[in-house]
């Protein structure tokens, strides 16, 4: 995942476990306007927590479609994948050198 995808989850999680927080404050509260409150969190919270599991597995998915799509390069072009690689060594070696 992308670094703005993953604040917004880390966000949408917070977010659910401050609401879990609070209907479990409110567990012992009592009258019509509170249990009106609280079923509408108990609402928003499921469905927070199913955008989260389909949020958490699209980005599954793609990592394991740019795995297989990388797979792919390599056995077309085996020679290119080891040069570029070396390439890679090659730089991160003179950088972590200098140091």
């Amino acid at each position: 995942m992308d670094a703005p995808t993953d604040k917004l989850m880390q966000d949408l999680k917070t977010v659910v476990g401050d609401a879990e927080e609070l209907v479990k404050a409110t567990a012992s509260q009592s009258g019509e306007h509170i249990s009106r409150i609280r079923a509408r969190a108990e609402e928003s919270l499921r469905i927070a927590r199913e955008r989260i599991k389909e949020m958490t597995q699209s980005a599954e998915m793609q990592a394991r479609a740019a795995a297989r799509e990388v797979d792919k390069r390599v056995h077309e072009n085996p020679w290119t994948a080891v040069g570029i690689a070396a390439g890679i060594g090659l730089v991160l070696g003179i950088l972590l050198g200098r140091k």
